[in-house]
């Protein structure tokens, strides 16, 4: 089987829904930016030579639905002979985009592919606009449609995840994410054209400005203002909207090709795909999916977790995230995720409770950051995992090229 590299990675700023800065702007335009950047950030290489696009998104529907993987792909001008599709695995959903360009290219169907990920949570609410669940299965088993909020809770609940702990990671997740900003760390971004209405006299229009970083990210954080938020979910819960993920906006998009591709175009890959890997989990304790998925991965490429020189666990909740380390012998070792450690290899620049969790973009989105990662730590293997709505969890694992 052929090997497939990752060439570009890039993605938008995460903003805040409804307040950010990319509330207004439509979600084709998003994901048209991502599309464009990772051609412009590839020297050499046109847009005739991208044969599909895959985009993940969570809720493809009215604004980013009819097939946008399609649209956006003929928006940014692309050829008529280059090809999109969206898929959908959930929280999931870029990284699923990002394996199957991959195994696509192993296994010698396509030899240049983008595989990327969307979601405006501004414009398309979570759940869509019309959920409607099954009544007669909703009876039987209520749990596959039940708030991620109250799957947060019961993991906390469950593995004893305390409050202390959780407002302590949320702590450092902003400390690691402002440290980032303030040093220019996340090359991965970029410049995003954003959009807004407002009046004036008396006429509504529309202008147009640069936003070019993440726009949830609060420097001034402190444990004791942690301490201070009610329960978001559970009347005498643990979770809150501190430590939980923020609901963001933005796109992502990576460049994947065959090692002939790389030759013909005499570019220099980030790192090799490895392996890809989703597992199961209950869907009421869906948070634990990583710690499943994560020892999957790794044994289909007989790795261990020491070998693992960075990781990028997706934030949804602080209690899923401390649990899903707390399983691979990762969060006791406080030197590897805290802000204020050169050893740290846990989302090293912050994660979803500081970034944002865009849903559909996430898994693109943490592939463009562990490529900066890995590349800055010169590390040689790079995991990215997240958990999954309905009970799963998807990992990924990444070689660097030398």
């Amino acid at each position: 089987m052929r090997d497939a590299y990752i060439v570009t990675s890039v993605r938008t700023p995460g903003c805040r829904r409804g307040k950010g800065a990319l509330a207004q702007t439509r979600p084709e335009d998003l994901l048209v930016t991502a599309l464009n950047a990772v051609i412009e950030r590839t020297p050499g290489v046109e847009k005739k030579e991208v044969e599909d696009v895959l985009i993940g998104c969570a809720f493809p529907e009215a604004e980013q639905g009819l097939n946008i993987g399609r649209i956006a792909v003929q928006m940014a001008e692309f050829p008529d002979d280059t090809c999109g599709v969206t898929v959908n695995r959930f929280c999931a959903s870029g990284l699923e985009a990002i394996a199957l360009q991959a195994a696509r290219i192993k296994a010698g169907w396509c030899e240049v592919a983008i595989g990327g990920g969307l979601e405006s949570m501004s414009i398309v609410p979570m759940g869509g606009n019309m959920p409607r669940p099954h009544p007669a299965w909703a009876k039987k088993n209520p749990d596959v449609y039940i708030s991620m909020g109250i799957t947060a809770e019961n993991v906390a609940n469950r593995y004893k995840i305390t409050r202390q702990m959780q407002d302590e990671f949320a702590f450092h997740s902003q400390m690691k994410a402002a440290n980032a900003q303030k040093n220019g760390l996340f090359k991965e971004i970029v410049p995003t054209p954003a959009a807004r209405f407002k009046e004036k006299n008396g006429q509504w229009g529309e202008e147009t400005f640069i936003q070019d970083f993440d726009d949830g990210v609060r420097a001034d954080t402190t444990i004791e203002g942690l301490g201070k938020l009610k329960p978001a979910f559970s009347a005498m819960g643990s979770v809150t909207a501190g430590n939980s993920s923020q609901t963001t906006d933005g796109a992502a998009a990576t460049l994947i090709m065959s090692g002939e591709a790389v030759k013909k175009f005499g570019l220099k890959p980030i790192a090799k795909v490895v392996a890809y890997a989703v597992a199961g989990c209950k869907a009421d304790e869906m948070g634990v999916g990583p710690a499943y998925a994560i020892p999957k991965v790794l044994k289909m490429a007989g790795l261990k977790v020491e070998d693992i020189g960075i990781f990028e666990v997706n934030e949804a909740f602080a209690s899923q995230a401390i649990y899903s380390m707390q399983q691979l012998g990762l969060y006791d070792k406080r030197e590897l995720w805290a802000c204020d450690s050169d050893k740290r290899i846990i989302n090293i620049n912050g994660g979803a409770i500081a970034l944002g969790h865009p849903l559909g973009c996430t898994g693109a989105k943490l592939c463009a950051q562990l490529m900066t990662g890995m590349q800055v730590k010169g590390a040689k293997y790079g995991v990215e995992s997240m958990c999954i709505g309905g009970g799963m969890g998807a990992a990924a694992l990444f070689e660097l090229c030398e």
